[in-house]
């Protein structure tokens, strides 16, 4: 199958081959039918990817200090290799996609084969995602539709912080594609929507949208706002936009009235002035991408659900509520897409992001695609060779210290469970085989010794397996597991 990548060392956005993912307990494997550029995440990741270390790390000085503290501990030397070897892992692209179920994985149980289903999984021709990442897509709602709940739900999470009630007026920064979604949740919401955006063509969707617009370049937006309020000021301001300034912040804190709510979903310096703050007692929140759940890797990765009654609006209920107001006709952004374009377009499919007049664009994929499990990368032979070598398990020790040791080592295959990684590392270490499923490596005549560098849960049964298929076996951290026969 084919997956977007990025790499943040070289700064090339690819089209690779890579097996597909294999199906695990608890998630759901999906083959694509479109997916949506997230135009301020993706054109971020590949401007970073692009930048000088320098300007990497004016881009991240998070990261930076995560770096400075890493050569601290680690040395020079060390923490070189180690930021150097992730920086040249290709990464996916994506997290907006709509597809067709086609496998289940066990403990699954309100999902079929067949269902139509929008999940935050990457630009790739097939994907595996858990449970509570998904959500089925309602029979009346377009796959163009349905495309952008992921994407709106980042502005729902948002609204949601701010509660607002019928009639007020709530300000969105930046009306790009998340902007003007979180725009259409406050319409909806019964708010008052006034925008701030310097592009033209974005006031102008805003407008014909029943938003009041204003571009900063030619006026106060202070001044507006407090014409547009009784000279009150907004009861709400949500940051939409990407900014490497404080200024941000002290904007939204001069538009909002007193005791009002800030709240972040773009990027900020959040150097807050406490002027700005303390005179209006004002309440500020960084809004965590889709709403509850995101990142806990009980919720997301094990499907473990938060109770309905103590948290109404989890990241997929906020996602069913998406696709909900879809259905029943009051929410509809189909008139922001610029343009559909096939995957292998990729290309034109960006440059068209970056014209003035375009605001979303859709990735079209193939009614079919091969779903070979391991594919071969490069013709070698291993007849009659002793010690060929099958990986199973292409994470960060398989890459920065297992395979540097192993250059001269015959090394038939490589697996991992989402495909992407196995691919990468078997392109560089020229490594013939790479795929999901590990019994192919186990399988295998000719491989005398498998490797198992997984996480550590999965060791015990992989170990037994490679035993019991008669194989030499090595393993990352040793576990007891029981004797077989």
């Amino acid at each position: 199958m084919k997956q977007l990548t990025q790499n943040l060392r070289t700064g090339e956005t690819s089209l690779q081959e890579v097996p597909p993912p294999i199906v695990q307990p608890g998630y759901v494997l999906i083959q694509t039918h479109k997916s949506l550029i997230s135009a301020g995440t993706e054109r971020a990741l590949i401007r970073f990817s692009k930048a000088n270390p320098f300007q990497k790390a004016k881009l991240q000085p998070d990261k930076f200090l995560l770096a400075i503290q890493k050569i601290r501990s680690d040395g020079l030397i060390s923490a070189i290799k180690s930021i150097s070897n992730r920086l040249a892992q290709p990464i996916p692209l994506g997290y907006c996609n709509v597809g067709h179920v086609l496998e289940i994985g066990e403990g699954v149980q309100d999902i079929q084969v067949g269902d139509r289903i929008v999940s935050n999984g990457p630009h790739a021709e097939m994907v595996c995602i858990p449970r509570n990442l998904l959500a089925k897509i309602p029979a009346n709602v377009a796959d163009d539709q349905a495309v952008f709940t992921v994407l709106t739900s980042i502005g729902l999470n948002a609204v949601r912080l701010v509660s607002p009630s019928l009639g007020e007026t709530v300000v969105v920064i930046g009306l790009g594609l998340i902007g003007l979604l979180t725009a259409e949740m406050l319409k909806i919401s019964g708010c008052n929507v006034i925008g701030i955006e310097t592009n033209e063509e974005r006031l102008k969707v805003a407008v014909s949208r029943g938003f009041a617009a204003i571009n900063p370049n030619s006026l106060s937006p202070e001044h507006c706002i407090k014409s547009l309020t009784n000279g009150f000021g907004a009861d709400a301001v949500i940051i939409a936009t990407a900014s490497q300034s404080d200024h941000i912040l002290s904007q939204a804190a001069r538009l909002t009235r007193k005791r009002g709510k800030i709240v972040l979903i773009g990027t900020a310096d959040l150097r807050i002035h406490r002027s700005d703050f303390y005179e209006k007692e004002l309440t500020f929140q960084v809004s965590c991408s889709y709403g509850p759940g995101r990142y806990d890797a009980e919720y997301e990765q094990n499907g473990n659900d938060y109770p309905h009654a103590y948290v109404r609006w989890t990241e997929n209920r906020n996602f069913q509520a998406v696709l909900h107001l879809m259905s029943n006709g009051s929410f509809d952004p189909s008139y922001l897409i610029g343009g559909n374009f096939p995957l292998n377009d990729f290309k034109a499919a960006y440059a068209n992001l970056d014209a003035q007049k375009s605001i979303a664009v859709i990735l079209d994929y193939p009614e079919t695609c091969l779903s070979k499990r391991s594919i071969q990368l490069f013709r070698q032979s291993f007849s009659g060779n002793d010690g060929v070598i099958g990986i199973i398990g292409a994470g960060h020790y398989t890459s920065a210290t297992l395979l540097p040791l192993l250059k001269n080592a015959s090394i038939k295959h490589i697996v991992s469970a989402n495909g992407l990684s196995a691919a990468n590392l078997a392109r560089k270490y020229n490594i013939a085989f790479c795929g999901t499923d590990y019994q192919d490596v186990l399988g295998d005549p000719e491989v005398d010794l498998v490797m198992i560098t997984t996480r550590h849960n999965l060791h015990s049964q992989m170990a037994c397996d490679a035993v019991k298929a008669g194989k030499h076996v090595f393993v990352e951290k040793p576990r007891l597991f029981a004797k077989t026969n």
